[in-house]
């Protein structure tokens, strides 16, 4: 017979849950996974172990950032658990460190590559945490920090597989050459600069969150969350799959020859003399741009409510706000690289935030 968890055991949890952030958990593994889509790739054991290292440094920064400002929090933020005594800050970072050790651990498992830009990562989240928070460098220090984790889900994707036992023969012209693996992370570069882009806007704002009294910050990163959702709203044609090109057609006939569901199979049909387009809806608005419209729906109007009172609480709503629409932002990635699938999955992240937002706050 099991018993019951006691107070002091419940109060143990949740002080941990308040130092980890456990409610912005869930805006974590759709770095990787629109990293996977925005590289051309699927998602595989490489990007579980991209997850998984993930979501380890990510609550290693979380920690290390409370140590670092246990001093400062005592005075202005006496009830987080370093300055109220539930938690001493040599365990915190204590969970750090062995937090990022097995981040990197996780990201060896996907290869060289991923294990590379892990350790970028991870230096640049303490760096942050140990000395650019407050410094101008700040936001942007961040913003390489998400940018990171997006392409380590690309890099770790996209890691090339054994070679076989016999070697093929390497083909001599550059358009049949296919695309190396590693090669393809770089695809990811434009969607890393977007997530970066939105989290440079967070990080700006959530500097006054505490005492509040900017209306231009909350302005700024309104206009940066347009940019972004109007970048994501133009649609653009998935790349091409690496691989020899289609054959060209016979140069005496002004479209390829017809194929077996032709005409010529059927003598009752007749023939256009143009080639089959498929079905298109121009009008319509596809996935991308609605997702789009919900990342810029979830932080706008808390942002304008922001500059219009710039109080500290609304201040602190419009930072939790940014960082909920951070899975949005993901899964709009996700339909502009044309894996609809991921970009669904990741939609499911949505009610999970925010249930456990109402629990813990994610700032």
């Amino acid at each position: 017979m099991t018993r019951p968890p006691t107070v002091a055991t419940t109060g143990r949890w949740r002080a941990w849950a308040e130092l980890l952030r456990v409610s912005a958990l869930a805006s974590v593994p759709g770095d990787a996974l629109a990293g996977a889509a925005a590289a051309g790739a699927r998602p595989g054991r490489g990007t579980l172990w991209a997850i998984g290292a993930s979501l380890c440094l990510y609550e290693a920064g979380m920690a290390l950032n409370d140590w670092a400002d246990r001093e400062e929090d005592a005075a202005e933020r006496p009830h987080r658990p370093l300055p109220s005594g539930r938690i001493t800050p040599a365990a915190a970072l204590a969970a750090s460190a062995a937090l990022t050790a097995t981040g990197l651990g996780l990201a060896s498992r996907a290869g060289r590559p991923a294990l590379t830009v892990a350790t970028a990562l991870a230096t640049t989240v303490w760096a942050y945490d140990l000395g650019l928070k407050h410094t101008p460098a700040g936001p942007a220090t961040m913003a390489t920090a998400r940018a990171l984790d997006l392409l380590l889900g690309a890099t770790a994707t996209t890691h090339p597989q054994p070679r076989p036992t016999h070697p093929q023969p390497r083909p001599t012209h550059p358009q049949h050459r296919p695309t190396h693996p590693q090669h393809r992370a770089f695809r990811a570069l434009p969607a890393a600069a977007l997530l970066g882009a939105h989290t440079y806007a967070v990080t700006a704002v959530s500097r006054h969150e505490t005492h509040g009294g900017s209306t231009r910050t909350p302005l700024a990163a309104l206009a940066v969350t347009l940019t972004v959702a109007g970048t994501l709203s133009t649609r653009t044609p998935p790349s091409p799959p690496p691989g020899p090109p289609a054959p060209r057609p016979h140069p005496a006939l002004p479209f390829p020859n017809p194929g077996p569901h032709s005409a010529r199979s059927h003598p009752g049909r007749p023939h256009s003399g143009r080639p089959h387009l498929s079905r298109s809806h121009p009008g319509r608005p596809h996935l991308g741009s609605l997702l789009a419209l919900a990342y810029a729906r979830t932080p706008a109007t808390l942002l304008l409510h922001a500059a219009l009172n710039p109080s500290a609480a609304l201040t602190e709503r419009a930072v939790g706000g940014g960082i909920r629409a951070t899975i949005p932002l993901q899964a709009a990635l996700a339909a502009r690289a044309g894996a609809t699938g991921t970009a669904l999955g990741l939609l499911g992240l949505v009610p999970l935030a925010r249930a456990l937002a109402r629990k813990v706050s994610p700032t």
